[in-house]
């Protein structure tokens, strides 16, 4: 069968592919610029520019997550920790992903979480996957540490910490980790407290016990986390160790690595004989 384009019976022009018609005529009869017929697209031009218009907006897309992820995270290793790529589902990762599907609930009602547990137990893992979760919808969001945050220094100090607070979600690592000055818990307690007066939700993942956040005497760390613990829901994070447990995968790969060869020599010398 052709696909040529074709005149019907109507005298407009068809497309030989989808047989619809390539042109319409002006209303009532009417003549533009001496023609009485414009041109209209076809089922098979408006699908090509439909192609086209997701294509754009795919590498659009593309652009953006990759520019909120280098604003988002210090280290490139980070833009991998996602929820597909987590080696093991857990109760906790279920309550992260919860938290994601239900964002524009929680953002608008500042709902926080406090990751605390055992070092190596996937707090800042799972934290991650919720920021790239959340940046794969092209929402900003900002994680970093507290040490970074204090190091910052006093140079464009006050329009860091004001970008700190205005990101809709914003996730501190490691609070308990950082210098104990009084510079330091007073950089903290800025952020933290400027998060609380955007009303914007915060995520902070701590090594510290949740009697040692509730019974902190030192009145400089007493502000600082009693308005987390105003600002978060405490998620305990223990049991299995993830990075023991990824450890003990290397060590059982590399024992099958280690033992294979030897199989085959063990083999090879039985048919020697």
């Amino acid at each position: 069968m052709s696909e040529e384009n074709y005149i019907g019976e109507d005298g407009l022009l068809y497309c030989g592919v989808c047989h619809e018609p390539k042109e319409a005529l002006w209303e009532n009869g009417e003549a533009i610029f001496g023609s009485d017929r414009h041109p209209r697209p076809c089922r098979c031009e408006r699908e090509r520019q439909a192609n086209e218009e997701q294509k754009l907006r795919e590498i659009h897309h593309r652009l953006r997550v990759a520019e909120l992820r280098r604003n988002c995270f210090a280290y490139p290793a980070m833009y991998s920790w996602t929820f597909a790529n987590a080696s093991m589902q857990t109760e906790r990762l279920e309550q992260c992903r919860h938290y994601v599907e239900n964002w524009s609930k929680v953002s608008t009602q500042n709902a926080g979480l406090l990751f605390w547990g055992d070092v190596g137990t996937g707090k800042t893992y799972l934290a991650a996957c919720i920021a790239n979760a959340l940046i794969e919808q092209e929402i900003p969001v900002r994680m970093t540490n507290l040490a970074a945050v204090i190091n910052h220094g006093f140079e464009g100090r006050e329009g860091y910490i004001r970008r700190l607070c205005s990101c809709p979600l914003l996730i501190l690592d490691d609070l308990g980790m950082e210098r104990d000055t009084k510079f330091g818990l007073e950089t903290v307690y800025d952020v933290i407290d400027g998060r609380y007066l955007s009303g914007k939700p915060l995520i902070v993942t701590t090594n510290l016990t949740l009697r040692e956040l509730q019974k902190e005497t030192d009145l400089d760390k007493r502000r600082i986390y009693d308005r987390v613990l105003t600002m978060t829901t405490p998620l305990f994070f223990g049991r299995e160790n993830l990075r023991s447990a990824g450890k003990n995968q290397k060590m059982a790969l590399m024992k099958k690595l280690i033992a294979e060869p030897e199989r085959r020599n063990h083999e090879n010398e039985r048919h020697l004989v």
